[in-house]
């Protein structure tokens, strides 16, 4: 297992390293990040939209669902671009830490962004379909918007099976993505430090002349 995390630690050093020269050097990094999450949030609400909900797009309230995507990108965006700056601290961390617990601790601690990321999902659709209201000269209230999908959420979680609350369950999850990237990241580089020690083991050691 040493080895392995020390494998681990060697790929998240030199990713990290490159991070860092790309930052200095291009100065639109930075904008360009936020660009790029602005994209994948869109994506990913169209995707879950015609995957799970494609009747929407059929209904009279069709409009607001493409308004909706403005404060789903720009929102989720503004998320993403923060919890992309706390897994690098957090790599950080976890690349100082001595010990093999303590790194795994460090970057155990993205699974708290992705817990996070799905209340921020709840306050997208409940705050951006309130804006969504106002613009289209329908005011609606926040609190009972709010209701609706924090009713929608533990509705989904006492009885997942249902129809309805299996798609609203998978719906979060395609909203969840661009948050779960740093976790899916970590799991990347432990199975494929994982692969290069397996690797090690089935290579014959070479035999002294």
């Amino acid at each position: 297992m040493t080895e392995i995390v020390a494998i681990w630690r060697d790929s998240l050093h030199t990713i990290l390293d490159r991070y860092e020269r790309k930052k200095i050097s291009t100065w639109l990094f930075f904008p360009l990040l936020f660009v790029f999450f602005i994209i994948l949030n869109i994506a990913c609400y169209w995707w879950a939209i015609y995957t799970a909900f494609p009747y929407y797009m059929q209904t009279h309230e069709a409009t607001h669902y493409i308004k909706l995507q403005i404060p789903v990108g720009f929102f989720g965006a503004l998320f993403d671009s923060l919890s992309f700056f706390v897994t690098i601290w957090i790599i950080r961390r976890a690349l100082a830490a001595r010990k093999t617990s303590e790194y795994v601790f460090h970057l155990s601690l993205d699974l708290i962004i992705a817990v996070v990321a799905t209340f921020w999902v709840l306050f997208v659709f409940t705050f951006g379909g309130w804006l969504i209201s106002i613009w289209e000269d329908a005011p609606e209230q926040l609190t009972s918007r709010g209701a609706k999908y924090t009713s929608r959420a533990v509705q989904a979680i006492q009885d997942p099976m249902g129809r309805e609350n299996a798609k609203n369950i998978y719906f979060g999850v395609i909203m969840g993505v661009s948050a779960a990237l740093p976790t899916c990241f970590h799991i990347f580089l432990f199975l494929s430090s994982l692969l290069s020690k397996i690797k090690k083991s089935f290579q014959k050691p070479k035999q002294n002349p």
